[in-house]
């Protein structure tokens, strides 16, 4: 099943009783400017989801969970109720941000066992350039009935990941620029390097150059060509945000077995025990 649609294929679709439109655009360090921009202008019909009011945790206190914590799926839930969203619906997500923040509400829909959920490819800059409708009004929402059916095996914990590192039981996949993944940088976290035996494969590869276009399934395949699809995979980035489009980008290309550590790098570096790694492996 593919995940990523073109915006005319989101335009032959957009007034369809069965559709929702989630706009997830958002920019890190400027909390409120993804909010702004959608009460501005935005795709017909469509609802707002911030990546850190309803698509996170709040931080713990000794930084467990990573900087954005996965949210509480009661909360998660009641928010999709109130947006009108039943399990029936058929959901499109966008951004502005190459997919990453669209991308995360991707995976939770999907970890609640929604099926039918979708990336509008290229972003809502692209689809105001090609002059395709835009509205600032916000039409009222009608609560939906929604059950989850929770994919714990879409995630993956703590002990799977020091185990994966030091077994090599599954392949982990940073997901970060590589100079963050060398340690030769860190402009977020309290320590540089990454999880000792992970590949680097940064998340913007997965867009055609100088675009927000992603790539397609055959060009995602030859990226990936070193990721053996038999074996389980868990991939993260920072803050369990940005490793959300690899997942999406391994799904396209074909692989199964693909898992997301939530709290990323910036749960890991929570327990001092876990090791760190520099330089290339």
């Amino acid at each position: 099943m593919k995940f990523i649609v073109s915006m005319k294929w989101v335009l032959a679709r957009m007034y369809e009783p069965d559709v929702a439109i989630v706009d997830c655009r958002f920019a890190l360090g400027q909390p409120e400017t993804g909010r702004q921009a959608f009460n501005e202008s935005h795709i017909p019909g469509a609802v707002y989801f911030d990546l850190e009011q309803d698509l996170s945790s709040p931080l713990h206190e000794k930084g467990y969970g990573g900087r954005h914590p996965l949210p509480d799926v009661e909360q998660l839930v009641d928010r999709i109720r109130k947006a009108g969203i039943s399990n029936e619906t058929r959901i499109i997500a966008y951004d502005d941000q190459g997919g990453a923040m669209a991308s995360r509400f991707w995976w939770l829909m999907r970890y609640l066992g929604h099926e039918q959920v979708y990336i509008m490819d290229e972003g809502f800059a692209a689809w105001q350039a090609a002059s395709f409708p835009v509205t600032a009004d916000v039409p009222i929402r009608i609560p939906a009935s929604y059950t989850p059916h929770l994919q714990s095996h879409l995630l993956a914990d703590l002990e799977e990941v020091r185990k994966a590192s030091t077994t090599g039981s599954a392949m982990l996949i940073d997901s970060r620029e590589y100079p963050r993944y060398l340690g030769e940088v860190e402009p977020l976290d309290k320590k540089a390097g990454h999880i000792p035996s992970a590949a680097s494969y940064f998340w913007k590869d997965n867009l055609q150059e100088g675009s927000t276009k992603f790539k397609s399934a055959e060009e995602l395949s030859k990226r990936f060509e070193a990721v053996s699809k038999d074996q389980d995979i868990i991939v993260y980035c920072g803050s369990g945000v940005t490793a959300c489009p690899n997942v999406l980008a391994l799904t396209e290309a074909g692989y199964e077995n693909v898992k997301l550590y939530a709290g990323s790098w910036s749960d890991w570096i929570s327990y001092e025990e876990n090791p760190v790694a520099t330089g290339k492996e």
